[in-house]
């Protein structure tokens, strides 16, 4: 285990108690602001207040690529590990909420890629070139008439590109302006990321049981 894993770890888990989150003496600076000391001041105590506010958020964001709850727990880790370390790329073009979406998502994105040997080839370009491959109109309304239990199947039989963007329009309500902001994407290329895997998913779903 690296200095930085054992140096997050042990943040980690001398920082996130609930109780402490109630009695947050940071409750009243907010995540911009809190991040700006961070970097600045190399302070694992603010570090550990800013773990309190986003640990769950984050592991539920895991939870969603992960297969069981301690790979979640694990990639959450790795994610504030990451977190620590990038911390000084937020550079306040968004809200940090927004930015630790894109940060969680991408990491674990590329984490289920590196588990499958291969890299992520999804991007704006591919996108465009696929454009004529759906042929068939997805709606909303449709998506959200799919049964819970095989719709669950289906998203971890689709790509971690495709997953990933369903979970964030529809599980985590993000508008496709913040999309283009997190996927750093034009319009069009975010409506048409979204066409195919609603596609994708659907004729998944289609083949189960």
């Amino acid at each position: 285990m690296t200095f930085l894993r054992k140096l997050c770890l042990i943040i980690i888990s001398n920082q996130f108690n609930p109780k402490l989150a109630k009695n947050d003496p940071y409750k009243d600076i907010s995540d911009e602001e809190l991040v700006a000391k961070i970097v600045s001041k190399k302070d694992s105590m603010l570090f550990g207040a800013l773990y309190d506010r986003y640990a769950k958020l984050v592991y539920n964001k895991c939870y969603g690529f992960a297969k069981s709850q301690d790979e979640a727990n694990d990639l959450t880790q790795d994610v504030f590990l990451m977190l620590f370390v990038k911390l000084s790329s937020f550079k306040g073009k968004s809200k940090f909420s927004t930015w630790l979406y894109s940060f969680t998502y991408n990491f674990c994105v590329n984490y289920v890629n590196r588990d499958r040997g291969r890299k992520i080839s999804d991007n704006s370009g591919t996108i465009e070139d696929n454009e004529n491959v759906i042929s068939v109109e997805v709606t909303d309304e449709s998506l959200y008439d799919l049964q819970v239990v095989k719709l669950k199947k289906a998203l971890e039989l689709i790509s971690p590109e495709d997953k990933s963007i369903l979970l964030l329009k529809y599980q985590d309500n993000v508008s496709i302006k913040e999309l283009e902001e997190l996927l750093e994407l034009s319009s069009s290329a975010v409506k048409m990321r979204l066409k195919r895997a609603k596609a994708k998913i659907v004729e998944i779903y289609k083949t189960l049981p």
